[in-house]
């Protein structure tokens, strides 16, 4: 199933999604949790539930009213998911990012999957993405694909890990490159150049949607991998490609390492990490080191991005430009 939360008539709800129709949930079954967290929280139970109905909805079974997709504005899936993480899976990113800052590989990649927490009170939907002074100093994109816990558990294995995945959808991890590079320096972070906003959506797909993609996972590593394009497009030019499946380290064995000694809980939100050419980062060290004078790019007031991924659909938002002059960058201490 595609799942979508959105706002119709000034009244924010859930419901399915099939060719370019909505069901709301509460127009289906008063026993459906009316919110997409919410059905995740009640449990595979509710899910399959659910499932029943959209099998006899789209069997023209059970009839019930429905919106115009294009009637309504579509928002977070999960737009106060309990935490959101974000991983480090793709090593065509993880190497060319450090070649282009002239260091080696690090050997540890292939040996464990990180990732860190990001704010999940920022997370929004497809729209507007509003952004203060400082942001705009290295703006940047990154393309990944994000999973949402479906059950509570700790110290499970990476071979039980994809059965606690309920969803997909893709990810924007919003990045202020300067913020960042800056706190990066004390060796902690990333913080606050990415706390600012996370964009996930536009829809919440469930993993048998995605059945007939899979693929084995690379050499010695466990777990579901997808043959899923990735693109990204800034204002309608394409600007980075990839695929899921170019994902070393699998969701399950993130999954894994995110539950060793801790809770992981029904509607948290893991993202994959960039893929390779996923940013203007990555994209502009590459540049650089081809050509001294290849002319650099970052997001700009008034700028579209579009990020589409197989089976997931696309995810738009256009950069806002906060009215503010407040600088936290103009607010560092001088120590000479």
């Amino acid at each position: 199933m595609k799942l979508i939360t959105y706002t119709y008539q000034e009244k924010t709800s859930a419901g399915i999604l099939h060719d370019q129709i909505v069901w709301p949930f509460e127009n289906i079954s008063s026993s459906i949790p009316k919110t997409i967290l919410a059905l995740v929280q009640a449990g595979e139970t509710a899910m399959n539930e659910l499932k029943s109905y959209y099998q006899e909805l789209i069997s023209g079974k059970l009839d019930v009213p429905s919106i115009a997709l294009e009637a309504v504005k579509i928002e977070a899936p999960i737009p106060n998911p309990t935490s959101c993480r974000d991983g480090y899976a793709f090593r065509q990113h993880v190497a060319a990012a450090r070649r282009n800052r002239g260091v080696p590989m690090i050997p540890e990649f292939d040996q464990y999957p990180i990732f860190y927490f990001t704010n999940h009170n920022a997370i929004q939907g497809p729209g507007p993405i509003p952004c203060m002074p400082d942001h705009f100093q290295k703006l940047d994109f990154e393309l990944e694909i994000a999973v949402v816990i479906g059950k509570k558990g700790r110290n499970f294995s990476a071979a039980e890990a994809d059965q606690y995945i309920a969803g997909y959808t893709i990810m924007n991890d919003m990045s202020a490159r300067t913020l960042q590079m800056e706190e990066m320096l004390l060796n902690l972070g990333p913080a606050k150049g990415k706390d600012f906003s996370t964009v996930i959506g536009p829809y919440f797909v469930t993993p048998d949607e995605l059945a007939p993609y899979l693929v084995p996972a690379k050499k010695n590593h466990v777990g579901n991998n997808y043959n899923l394009n990735m693109k990204c497009w800034v204002n309608g030019q394409l600007v980075s490609e990839g695929n899921v499946s170019d994902m070393d380290w699998t969701f399950a064995e993130i999954i894994e390492r995110c539950a060793y000694g801790v809770d992981v809980f029904p509607g948290d939100v893991i993202g994959s990490g960039t893929v390779g050419t996923g940013c203007f980062l990555e994209l502009n060290g590459t540049g650089l080191l081809n050509d001294p004078n290849y002319k650099t790019q970052w997001l700009q007031e008034g700028d579209v991005v579009e990020m589409e991924i197989t089976g997931l659909g696309k995810l738009v938002n256009t950069i806002e430009k906060v009215d503010s002059n407040f600088s936290i960058l103009a607010l560092k201490k001088q120590t000479n």
